[in-house]
């Protein structure tokens, strides 16, 4: 994991958001995405500046996860959890109760 996804995952493992079980590294159909919360059929991605340069099968990627497998998708960048985790926290929270 990145340091990124480290600090993001300090706060989903174990059950700490909010007692939402979220699984890293998670392989749905031949792709691994992030973190990935079953009961909420949730999915976040922390994007690095790679992604940056894959921006279509990024896209591709979305489509497939949200419209093919009824997926929601959130995706945060390095930057945006290194500024401020607590937000990222109570936007994960907001995702999960729409």
């Amino acid at each position: 994991m990145t340091s990124a996804e480290k600090k993001l995952w300090n706060i989903l493992r174990a059950k700490q958001l909010d007692g939402l079980y979220f699984r890293r590294q998670h392989a749905i159909g031949t792709y691994i995405v992030d973190f990935f919360c079953a009961k909420e059929k949730l999915i976040v991605e922390v994007d690095g500046g790679s992604h940056l340069e894959q921006v279509e099968y990024d896209q591709e990627r979305t489509r497939w996860l949200e419209d093919e497998k009824g997926y929601r998708l959130i995706r945060f960048t390095n930057d945006d959890i290194y500024k401020n985790i607590n937000e990222i926290a109570e936007r994960i929270r907001e995702a999960v109760k729409k």
